[in-house]
Parts: structure tokens; sequence; C-alpha cells
């Protein structure tokens, strides 16, 4: 199942990407009355919306080839944006409707445990990486500071 979600995935981004619709969306979303943040701040809500939706690897077939260079266009750093993304996503995978995490923890939770009592107890994780990721987005160099090292 998942090879075919990558095979499917993986056909329909080269044919959209061949065919210019990679450049057409980039060159669309540059062009809207919004500021860099904005636009950024967008992207960064899609990949929440679509976490709450979709499989991990739906997701960055879709998003990698249409963010990415909508992302270097606004001149963000690649390593920042892609995990930036990655947080993001994680944290989609806590929220309601399907919330893929909450239903692995349910799934090795003793009988008593309730799905109810497991979505009280997410909130607060949920703030919590909320914050995490507003610290990520004001202070880049969190993300930044360890893989600048390597670089030496």
């Amino acid at each position: 199942m998942v090879y075919l979600v990558m095979i499917g995935a993986s056909f329909f981004t080269t044919v959209f990407i061949h065919l210019g619709g990679g450049t057409l969306i980039t060159n669309l979303v540059l062009g809207l009355p919004f500021p860099d943040w904005g636009i950024t701040l967008a992207m960064f809500i899609i990949v929440f919306i679509m976490g709450a939706f979709l499989d991990w690897i739906g997701i960055l077939m879709i998003v990698v080839p249409l963010f990415t260079p909508i992302a270097a266009a606004l001149g963000l750093n690649p390593i920042w944006f892609a995990m930036m993304v990655i947080v993001i996503m994680q944290t989609s995978f806590l929220t309601p409707p399907f919330a893929y995490s909450i239903f692995y923890l349910k799934g090795i939770a003793p009988p008593e445990v309730q799905t109810a009592d497991i979505y009280r107890g997410v909130i607060p994780f949920i703030l919590l990486q909320f914050i995490g990721i507003a610290l990520l987005a004001i202070f880049p160099q969190l993300i930044l500071w360890l893989p600048s090292l390597m670089g030496r």
C-alpha cells in the first residue's frame, strides 16, 4: 500500500512538474500581493491542514516539488524551511480528524484508556509544539546552529 502511494504520488508529481505546473504555481504564488512572511505562513498552514488528513509520504510528494521553489524564490534557508515543514507536519499528526499519532497510541494503550482521554491529554503537547514552532520561526538559528558547525 505504501509503495502504491509513493508510485502514484511520484507519477503525479513528475507529470505535473514536467508539464510546467510547478513554474506556474511558483509564479502565481509569488505574484500575490502578500509579504514574504504571509506566503511562508500560508505554506505552513497548508502543510498543517494536509497533515490532519494525509499520510506524511503523500504530503512530502506534493509539498516538496511545489513549495521548495517558492521558498527558494523567497530567499528562505532550505534547511530551515525543510525542518519547519517537518515539525509542522509532526504537530498536525496530533490533531483531529485523523490524528495518526493518537491512533498509534490508542493501539498500544490499555483497554480502559479511551480515545477521548488521549485527545484531552494531547492538548498540552499541541500547545507546546505551537510555541516551539513560533520560537523556531522567530529564531531560525535554533535550527541552523548545528548544521552551520558541520561545514567547518
